[in-house]
Parts: structure tokens; sequence; C-alpha cells
């Protein structure tokens, strides 16, 4: 297939070039590099350099022909969100209905949407599953939820074919190592850890120790980036199999605490990594965890590489190659 990747120079977007390329899809990127890098595209795929915000360069993208697009162009950062939500508006909602606009003016009509489980807000109750609740508490969030409603019209009215994963926390790097690319300006919590082991900071702060779980630290759902790409290519061969749309959660099944994380980043990389107990963020639930019983059921999806010693290894091996270790 002819797939147009939006955002495909991005941390989750090279990953999942990199493995639809596997799969002989025919790949373009249309990416502004605003947090994706040059180093992260592939020689076997063309770059189109452009903007969601510019329509006429959409447009252009669109015109060359594409059986499928995929859509990971978006601001991400949930604190940011809060403070800044115009931006968030802006880029994430309006830049996906330009995207929507072109892809339906030029008759590509399967898509596959980067969603986010921040459209679910606090648990009522663990695992998550697609039927959870949909109260995001953040603007972010709302926006991914917001692009969700669009989607379903869009299928209703245009005839459009989607498939919306909600990621919860993505995270590592290639296996194979092809792909070391560090994002831009992390906030997550692998790559703080990564930079305190690598020297790039002094140390670290894990945010509250005494919450009701194992071992007092918040516990997340960590999936591998190749575990998110793999879904990508399940999921378009989905919906161009079965011509209906889809929403699934995207899942570990396996919530690691802070501590957990850090204590596994000490013994793998074999560095002391300071870090410092304070106080809570406002906000931040004791545990996020889903199940993929749904993507199990549909796409045959399973994390592979979401345990965490590859999470790890993984990550450290791109920060390592980064500095040149």
């Amino acid at each position: 297939m002819k797939v147009l990747v939006i955002g495909g120079a991005g941390y989750i977007g090279s990953h999942v070039v990199k493995a639809l390329l596997k799969k002989n899809h025919e790949i373009t990127v249309f990416d502004n590099l605003s947090s994706g890098l040059r180093q992260n595209l592939f020689k076997q795929n063309t770059f189109i350099h452009g903007d969601i915000l510019n329509p006429a360069q959409l447009d252009a993208a669109f015109e060359r022909g594409f059986d499928a697009f995929i859509h990971l162009a978006a601001s991400k950062a949930a604190g940011e969100s809060m403070i800044v939500p115009e931006k968030y508006a802006v880029n994430n909602i309006i830049g996906t209905i330009n995207i929507l606009n072109a892809a339906m003016k030029h008759n590509c009509k399967k898509m596959v949407f980067s969603s986010s489980a921040a459209v679910f807000g606090a648990p009522q109750y663990l695992p998550i599953d697609e039927k959870h609740p949909q109260n995001p508490e953040n603007f972010y969030g709302y926006t991914k939820l917001d692009i969700e409603h669009y989607l379903a019209w869009y299928d209703q009215i245009r005839g459009l074919k989607y498939a919306a994963l909600r990621y919860f926390n993505a995270a590592g790097y290639d296996p194979e190592g092809e792909l070391y690319g560090l994002e831009q300006n992390p906030a997550n919590l692998l790559p703080v850890i990564m930079e305190v082991a690598a020297g790039m900071r002094k140390e670290m702060s894990i945010f509250g120790n005494d919450y009701d779980t194992r071992d007092g630290t918040c516990i997340r759902d960590y999936v591998h980036v190749a575990d998110l790409a793999d879904a990508h290519v399940k999921a378009l061969d989905y919906i161009s199999a079965k011509n209906e749309s889809l929403t699934v959660n995207l899942g570990s099944e396996t919530g690691i605490s802070v501590t957990e994380m850090v204590e596994a980043a000490r013994r793998i990389t074999g560095k002391e990594i300071p870090a410092k107990y304070v106080d809570r963020r406002p906000g931040d639930p004791s545990c996020l965890y889903a199940t993929s019983a749904y993507a199990r059921e549909k796409l045959n999806w399973k994390a592979q590489y979401s345990d965490i010693d590859t999470l790890i290894s993984s990550t450290w091996q791109a920060y390592q190659k980064n500095l040149g270790k």
C-alpha cells in the first residue's frame, strides 16, 4: 500500500515507518520537523517537509495519491496543554481537520490515528477497557477525544474508515538499534531517568512515595514503542480487510512503579541515578493500566517488548549511541 505517515520523523512515527517498511509498504513521511528529526528518516521513504497547519501543503501531499494515511502529528505534553491550550486547540484540532479535509478531497479514506489514554482521565476502575468513562483531566486529552468524535462523524458522512489507537505510556527504543534519535525536551519518566544515568541531569525527583501501591510510588502502564508500531501495522491491515472502523486501547497490562523503574535502571546501566522523593503532583492517580483484550481479539496484538528490562535496555542503548559510548 502507498501510505502517508504524518509525523513520521518523530519518536513514535519513525518506529511506525520502520514497521511499515518491513511489510513492504510504500511510505511517504510528512513532517515539519518541529519535534521530529532528519536522522529518523529512512532512505527507503519519500520525505515531504510540510506543516498540518498549511492546507495547501497537505493538499499537495495527498494529491500524490495514497491508499491510507497515519496521523501522529500532535502536541502531546499534558502539563503544557493546561498552560497554553491555544497551542493544542490549533495544532491538534485544527491541524487534524486540515488533514481530514485534504484526505477526503483526494479520496484517501483509510486512517490510523494516534489517540491517547488521556481521553479517560482518572480511572474509575482497573484495568481500563474501551468502555471506561471518558472524562479527560487535561486539555491534551480533551483534544484527542474531540478528534475521535470528528473521526466518527467523517466515517458516518464521508465513509472514512479509521483505527483510533489509545496509547498508554510509550517508552523504549528500536530493539535493533537502528533508530536512536532522542526526543527533544522529554518530560516522561524513562527519558528523565536516562538523562540522570548519562550525566545530563544531576538528579531526578520522584513525586510522592505515599500512594496506595506496592511501594508507595505511582504505577503506570508502559508500552514499548516497537509494540505500538506493530499495532499500527495490524490496525491498517484490519481496516483494509474489514472496511470498518475500530477504537482500541494499547497497554502492556502490567503496571510498573516509579521506584521499580529507577531500581531496574540502576541495575541495567550500572549507574547510581540519584533520586529524591518530593511532594505529590496534583491530579496524579496512584495507578493507571489497561486491558488489551480487545486489541488481542480484533488485531491479534500483544505487547512483545514491554517488559521492564527491554524498555530500559533499549532506551539506554539509544542514549549511549547519542553520547558516543
